[in-house]
């Protein structure tokens, strides 16, 4: 039986708007080229999964290294009231 290994990457989620329609892409810094969307929040990130799994999986293939997982990093919402 074989052991998955978890790997875990910050991902940049960014708002990206092309015509009419507001979208999401998804950047992984620490994997070069590796670059997703989605229509909405949670379809950009469930092909951000699979874009990085495709990624490590070549990486793999070609018997290259698995870059280290990334610290966890999270963000806080600030709002400000103006006066």
């Amino acid at each position: 039986m074989r052991v998955a290994t978890t790997h875990r990457y910050v991902v940049v989620l960014k708002p990206t708007v092309y015509e009419d329609e507001v979208g999401y892409t998804v950047n992984v810094p620490s994997l070069p080229g590796c670059i997703s969307e989605g229509d909405t929040v949670e379809e950009a990130l469930d092909n951000a999964k699979e874009a990085i799994e495709a990624y490590l999986l070549s990486l793999k293939d070609r018997g290259l290294p698995i870059p280290p997982s990334d610290e966890v990093v999270t963000s806080l919402e600030v709002a400000l009231r103006e006066e």
